[in-house]
């Protein structure tokens, strides 16, 4: 009997098993982080059988690096472990678009704020000069808030937006403070939470002078993009939305969504795309403002320009039509 696991467990142990077909990950790494999703061995290989991968029994995962300090060195030759691509050190960005922390134009700093029970952690990025500014909240890949995170959101604020990317692993103390293999499994466990969070991370923005309260939205990446489609269901203030190849929210929630969506997708990314005709028709019978691009030869996590999927000109295109959609929208 296959395990119950919530749409952002089922969405992830999917793409691992994608990555592992595709070369960017071990069996031995496969089966250790659909584990931690599963929570139990028996649970991980019915996930892999019902995913139609014929699972080895798992044993002890592959030890991890050290919470926070660098990754465990690549055999020569071997593929990248994963299409989202690691925690990236500095200076790691391929984009002529990065921006680097001590860019002249903008201000970026670590960030912290109350949560519900908890304090939140985030990353703020804005205009040096000027204000208040539209202001744009970010989710993070299933790697937490990495360097490429940061350097997102520090492309935001040099692009005139305050930008606020939430560390959802914040009650680990942080991305960096937890270990790579558990993350994915601590980002899934409750979705309803990561909601919660980035309601907090809302309300912190609306008490900044520096943001134009009545003008704020959202993007996010794979795990984030499928967020950002659960917090525009959550928030309906939210003016825009631009989610990169997440999975549907449940349809069920799509009349609550207010924000203007543009949803971007990689066309060599079967496994989402598939649930772009549901929520197409969704968006259509309920009204709601909603734009879809497909890039052609593109695959998942194509906009993340530190890993291995990036796709130059689709990152730089998307990028542009976000800055034109958001500025649409938050006008």
């Amino acid at each position: 009997m296959k395990p119950r696991l919530n749409h952002l467990q089922s969405y992830l142990a999917q793409e691992f098993v994608d990555d592992y077909h595709n070369g960017y990950l071990t069996r031995r790494e496969l089966l250790a982080r659909v584990l931690r999703i599963a929570g139990g061995v028996g649970s991980a290989a019915a996930v892999l059988l019902a995913m139609g991968c014929e699972p080895t029994t798992p044993t002890a995962p592959t030890p991890s690096p050290k919470p926070g300090g660098a990754a465990a060195p690549t055999p020569a030759g071997a593929p990248p472990t994963s299409t989202s691509g690691p925690a990236s050190p500095p200076g790691a960005s391929r984009s002529k678009l990065s921006v680097k922390p001590d860019d002249p134009a903008i201000t970026a700093s670590d960030v912290t704020f109350p949560g519900a029970g908890t304090t939140l952690i985030g990353y703020y990025a804005q205009p040096k000069t000027g204000g208040p500014f539209p202001a744009i909240l970010v989710c993070h890949e299933n790697r937490g808030l990495t360097e490429h995170i940061q350097d997102v959101t520090r492309r935001l604020a040099k692009a005139g937006y305050a930008a606020l990317a939430l560390d959802l692993l914040s009650r680990d103390g942080g991305t960096s403070k937890v270990n790579p293999n558990e993350v994915p499994g601590k980002l899934t466990a409750d979705p309803a939470r990561n909601v919660t969070d980035f309601q907090a991370a809302y309300r912190y923005l609306l008490t900044l002078a520096s943001v134009q309260k009545a003008n704020i939205g959202m993007t996010g990446f794979c795990f984030g993009g499928g967020i950002t489609w659960l917090v525009v269901t959550a928030i309906p203030e939210l003016k825009a939305a631009v989610p990169f190849y997440g999975p549907n929210p449940p349809l069920t929630d799509v009349p609550k969504i207010r924000a203007a969506v543009l949803a971007m997708y990689g066309g060599e990314d079967q496994r989402i795309n598939a649930g772009i005709p549901a929520i197409e028709e969704a968006m259509k019978q309920n009204g709601k403002t909603y734009e879809k691009i497909v890039y052609p030869g593109a695959g998942h996590a194509f906009n993340n320009d530190t890993g291995a999927a990036w796709n130059e000109p689709a990152a730089y295109d998307a990028w542009d039509k976000a800055l034109a959609w958001f500025k649409k929208y938050l006008a």
